[in-house]
C-alpha cells in the first residue's frame, strides 16, 4: 500500500490490485472515519477526500494499513444486455494491435459477461471488468480526443465501457449502443450499477435512420413568469447558471462542478445581499445582454471589461462592476468583451428561481446535468428580495491575466510525479506553457515547445482525479482539470494545482502563458505490502 499526495485535503491510496481496491473501500463504507468524505474507487487506487484540520496524511495512512483487504464474497448480480452497433473509428485499429479480424474482435467482446466494478469518470460510467482475456490488452490511445459521441462502447487499460453523454476520452471505441446510461429520470439513474453483469449484444449494421441522441440535461421552462425576472437578450458564447455545485455525488459518478471562479460568485452575491452560494450567470467572453423585467438589483463581477446600461428610450452609459445596480422594467445590461480574464459572474438580489437538479442549480458542460445552457429569450424569474439593503465590497476586483500575459500557478506534486523524468519535473517548471483554444470548463490545455517525457511508460490503471489536477497524456502536453473534470482519469497526474489559485486558473484566457511553480514537494508514505488474503 502507497499513500500519496494528490493535493489539498485530497490522498491517493494505491494497492495491488482491483480486489484489494474494493476491500478497503467496503471496509470504508462500513466504517467510516469521522473526518473523511467522497471516495473515488479507481481500477486499483482510492482517491480519498479528508479534513486536514483532523487528519495527516500519516495518520489516515496508520488507519488504512489497519484495515481489512478482503472483499466479501456476494452472488452474481443482475444481468443487462446492451445492444452494439460494431462499426466504431478505432475497431480495425484494435484488431490490428491484436493480430487478428475485426470480426473477431466483436465476437470477443460479446461472447462473455462483463462486471461492473464501479462507477466514475462520468454519470453512468461504468467500469467494466472481465471479458475476454485477450482484449484487455489494447491500451489508451496516445492523445485523448477532445469529443466522444454518447453511447459510444470502448475498452482500455483491461476494461470495456459505454460512455453515457458526448465527453473527451482517450479509449478505443469499438461500437455505438443508444442504450441511455444516465437518466434523471429512472432510479437509480445509472443503468449500471456496481456488482452487474453485462453482456454486449452484436446488433448489426447501424439503421440509416440511427443519429446520434443524448437525453437532454433538463426542459426549458415554459410557463409564463412573472416580473421581476431578467430576459435573456443575447448569451453571448456561453451563458450557463453556476453556483458552488453539487458536492458528495460521487457515488453516482456525478462531480461537483460549479463556479470556475468562486471567489467571484461569492462576492456578486455579497453585492446584493445574496446567501454566498446563490446561483449566478457565468458568462464566457462577452457578447452578453440581458433585459430587466420590473425592479431588479443585480451585480458583475470577475472578468474586467466594458460594461453598458441602456435605458428603454435607447440612452446609454457605461456603468461599473463590482457595485450593485438598480435596474428598472426594460433597462439592458450588456457585457462586453473581456479586457483581462475570461468569466463574469451577473448575480440578482433575491436569487434565480429555478429548480434544482441533484441539489444544485450548476451545469456541468461534461456530463451535461443540471440546468441548460441559456438562450435569448430565456426568461428567469427573481426570488423574493430579502430585507435590508445590498452590501457593496468596494476595491474587489483583481488584476486578472490578459493574452499574452505570463500566470504563475503554484504545484504541489504528486500524486504520480515518480512516473516522469527528473528532466519532465524540472521542465514542468521551468518552461512556458500556452494555453490553447481547446480550453473550456473542463480543462485548460497548455502547450509547451518541449513535452514532458515519462520515466514509467506503463498503461496507467482508471484513478480518481482530483480538482486542479494536471493530467499529462501521452502526447507530454499538460490538461488542468477544472470545475467539471471527469471523476476518474488513465494518464498519470503530475501534481495539483494549489487551491489558493483555482480561481485564478479559471480567468487564464487563450494566449497567456502559465509557467508552474513549486508549492509542496512530492512525499509518498509506502506501507508493508499485504495480499488480498491477508485480512490483518
Amino acid at each position: 500500500m502507497r499513500v500519496l499526495p494528490a493535493g489539498d485535503g485530497m490522498l491517493l491510496v494505491e494497492l495491488d490490485d482491483l480486489s484489494q481496491t474494493l476491500g478497503l473501500l467496503a471496509s470504508l463504507q462500513a466504517e467510516p472515519i469521522e473526518g473523511v468524505g467522497e471516495i473515488v474507487p479507481g481500477a486499483r487506487t482510492l482517491l480519498v477526500a479528508f479534513d486536514a484540520h483532523r487528519h495527516s496524511r500519516t495518520s489516515l495512512a496508520a488507519e488504512f494499513a489497519r484495515r481489512p483487504l478482503v472483499l466479501a464474497a456476494a452472488g452474481a448480480g443482475a444481468r443487462i444486455e446492451i445492444p452494439v452497433h460494431y462499426d466504431g473509428e478505432d475497431l480495425a485499429e484494435v484488431a490490428e494491435l491484436l493480430q487478428i479480424t475485426p470480426q473477431e474482435v466483436v465476437r470477443r467482446h460479446s461472447g462473455s459477461d462483463w462486471f461492473v466494478a464501479f462507477t466514475g469518470f462520468a454519470p453512468g460510467f461504468a467500469y467494466l471488468t472481465g471479458g475476454d482475456e485477450l482484449l484487455r490488452s489494447v491500451p489508451r490511445r496516445a492523445s485523448p480526443r477532445t469529443r466522444i459521441p454518447p453511447g459510444a462502447v470502448a475498452v482500455a487499460g483491461g476494461f470495456s465501457g459505454v460512455y453515457p453523454k458526448a465527453s473527451p476520452g482517450g479509449w478505443q471505441i469499438l461500437g455505438q449502443t443508444f442504450t441511455p446510461m444516465w437518466d434523471l429520470a429512472r432510479d437509480p439513474p445509472a443503468l449500471l450499477q456496481p456488482g452487474q453483469r453485462v453482456r454486449f449484444v452484436d446488433a448489426g449494421q447501424r439503421p440509416d435512420s440511427a443519429a446520434e441522441t443524448s437525453t437532454p440535461a433538463e426542459t426549458r421552462a415554459t410557463a409564463p413568469v412573472k416580473a421581476p425576472a431578467l430576459e435573456i437578450r443575447s448569451p453571448g458564447l456561453q451563458a450557463l447558471l453556476q453556483d458552488l455545485g453539487r458536492p458528495g455525488r460521487a457515488g453516482l459518478g456525478v462531480a461537483a462542478s460549479g463556479a470556475m471562479d468562486r471567489g467571484a460568485l461569492r462576492a456578486a452575491n455579497r453585492l446584493v445581499g445574496n446567501a454566498a452560494d446563490a446561483a449566478c450567470i457565468e458568462v464566457a467572453q462577452g457578447g452578453f445582454e440581458l433585459a430587466s423585467r420590473g425592479d431588479t438589483v443585480v451585480a458583475v463581477t470577475g472578468a474586467s471589461g466594458p460594461l453598458t446600461l441602456t435605458a428603454p428610450d435607447g440612452r446609454q452609459w457605461p456603468v461599473p462592476r463590482h457595485a450593485p445596480l438598480a435596474l428598472s422594467e426594460g433597462d439592458r445590461l450588456r457585457l462586453g468583451e473581456p479586457e483581462a480574464g475570461v468569466r463574469s459572474y451577473v448575480a440578482v438580489r433575491g436569487g434565480i428561481d429555478r429548480v434544482p437538479v441533484l441539489g444544485s442549480l450548476a451545469f456541468d458542460t461534461l456530463a451535461q446535468v443540471g440546468l441548460p445552457p441559456l438562450a435569448a429569450g430565456d426568461l428567469l424569474a427573481v426570488r423574493p428580495q430579502p430585507g435590508g439593503a445590498p452590501v457593496g465590497l468596494p476595491g474587489l476586483s483583481r488584476d486578472l491575466p490578459k493574452p499574452g500575459d505570463l500566470v504563475m500557478l503554484d504545484v504541489q506534486l504528486g500524486p504520480r510525479a515518480d512516473w516522469f523524468t527528473l528532466d519532465a519535473l524540472e521542465l514542468l517548471f521551468t518552461q512556458d506553457w500556452t494555453v490553447t483554444p481547446q480550453s473550456n470548463r473542463v480543462g485548460v490545455r497548455v502547450q509547451g515547445e518541449r513535452p514532458l517525457t515519462r520515466a514509467i511508460p506503463a498503461e496507467l490503471p482508471s484513478e480518481g482525479t482530483a480538482l486542479g489536477a494536471i493530467q499529462v497524456p501521452a502526447n507530454g502536453q499538460p490538461v488542468l482539470f477544472l470545475a467539471d473534470h471527469p471523476l476518474t482519469g488513465g494518464y498519470p497526474v503530475i501534481g495539483c494545482i494549489a487551491p489558493w489559485h483555482l480561481d485564478l486558473a479559471g480567468q487564464v484566457p487563450v494566449g497567456a502563458r502559465i509557467r508552474f511553480r513549486v508549492a509542496a514537494g512530492f512525499d509518498p508514505i509506502d506501507l508493508p505490502r499485504r495480499t488480498s488474503r491477508d485480512p490483518s
